[in-house]
């Protein structure tokens, strides 16, 4: 019985002492509560903080900040993982900055854009109809918290292998990325605002090279999150890729590229030199147009995700 109550007493105090000098203390044992990669707590605050900003919009009938509600989330959860664990190690420094850069830069400009357009066109059907409007809170949750997976798990491991050419190689990436997204974002808003160009779609730029260059930027830049998240993966936590795979899925098949190529052929469908852009110009990987434009058909859709639901509207509109 002594000897069982000695090391009862010494694992006590061993537990005490690392408690007390532990760099996370405080911060690390409360994030670790709910579980050691911080999915909970993750899933836990992202909820929250998009349900307040569901009860804006539905009390309200104000929809100028869905955007800003999304992409702030990113900088909240980076900054939380980061601050919880207490590892403050290099990598997480860094890809902490660049997801809160990122959505620092998008949640202003997407905030400046539709205060100064006046409303989000999205929510026209929305706005009296609180289910449909529950659903997009939910599916943006959904997104926060996927798409963060990367940098959420890199924050809570303990692993902290040296600097290797997997991070540079992610970090280029993101400022590739984030570099044609902004680019993109800012050229068609100068286009937008000249009354010069009303009733026409954006073709300047980096628009010349792709119909939609701001999601490949961001695609590109959460594949380079990834990349650089792999040094300090093991096992399951691979399984974070499917952040990335979901923003790609996502962009490509459901909210982002299909609605945007919908509703541009139904407004210039009967526009020949708007079918010219389409044929020549590629839907997502900046591409010189005389390039796109004689490459096979198969070629297209095998490898440049032309797929025929970009252009379902004008096909119909030829059969008929």
């Amino acid at each position: 019985m002594q000897r069982y109550w000695s090391q009862s007493l010494g694992s006590l105090a061993q537990l005490l002492w690392e408690e007390e000098y532990s760099n996370s203390f405080a911060l690390g044992e409360m994030g670790t509560v709910l579980d050691s990669h911080f999915l909970a707590l993750t899933a836990i605050v992202t909820v929250a903080y998009q349900f307040v900003f569901f009860v804006i919009t539905a009390l309200l009938k104000f929809d100028k900040v869905t955007d800003f509600a999304g992409s702030t989330n990113f900088i909240i959860l980076a900054l939380l993982t980061l601050i919880v664990k207490g590892s403050w190690h290099f990598r997480q420094i860094v890809l902490t900055i660049l997801v809160s850069l990122w959505g620092l830069r998008l949640a202003l400009f997407l905030l400046m854009r539709i205060l100064q357009w006046g409303e989000d066109r999205r929510f026209d059907e929305m706005r009296n109809n609180l289910g449909k409007l529950a659903v997009f809170w939910i599916f943006q949750a959904v997104w926060v918290w996927t798409v963060s997976l990367p940098l959420t798990i890199v924050n809570a491991s303990k692993r902290n292998p040296s600097v290797e050419a997997r991070d540079v190689i992610g970090w280029i990436m993101w400022i590739v990325g984030i570099s044609i997204e902004a680019i993109a974002d800012q050229q068609k808003l100068q286009f937008k605002n000249s009354p010069a160009n009303k009733g026409k779609w954006c073709a300047v730029g980096v628009w010349k090279y792709s119909r939609h260059p701001n999601y490949f930027g961001e695609i590109f830049l959460w594949w380079g999150i990834f990349v650089a998240s792999t040094p300090v993966l093991k096992g399951a936590e691979w399984l974070v890729v499917l952040g990335p795979i979901f923003l790609t899925l996502l962009l490509l098949f459901v909210s982002g590229i299909p609605l945007l190529e919908a509703s541009a052929d139904k407004r210039y469908k009967s526009v020949s030199e708007y079918r010219h852009y389409k044929d020549t110009t590629s839907p997502l990987i900046p591409l010189p147009p005389f390039v796109y434009g004689n490459l096979p058909a198969w070629f297209k859709v095998a490898f440049l995700f032309e797929l025929p639901l970009y252009s379902r509207s004008l096909a119909q509109e030829i059969s008929t």
